[in-house]
């Protein structure tokens, strides 16, 4: 049987076999047993206990990342009128002033 590296070995004997870890202490240990030279991830499965057929019990939200997601967002705004042409020196575009 092939045998565990030295690295594999003293993450595994940070861990308590069967414990279960808080949010908050499961965070600590990967970031101080991980090994890896790039930024890795982690997956989360949480067992909500719901019934999704039922509609009282649907669980849906948003998040919003500390980062963002690295899109930018692009507006553009067809107008006319009095408050459009006060705006216009201010207002980058690609074509001539309108006539």
């Amino acid at each position: 049987m092939a045998q565990k590296s030295k690295a594999y070995r003293a993450a595994a004997a940070k861990l308590e076999e069967g414990k279960f870890y808080s949010p908050d202490e499961a965070v600590a240990l990967a970031r101080e047993t991980g090994s890896a030279k790039f930024n890795s991830t982690v997956e989360v499965a949480l067992k909500l206990g719901v019934d999704p057929r039922k509609a009282d019990q649907m669980v849906r939200g948003t998040v919003i990342l500390p980062h963002g997601t690295g899109k930018t967002a692009r507006v553009i705004v067809f107008a006319t009128g009095p408050a459009a042409e006060a705006l216009w020196p201010r207002v980058p575009t690609r074509s001539a002033a309108p006539s």
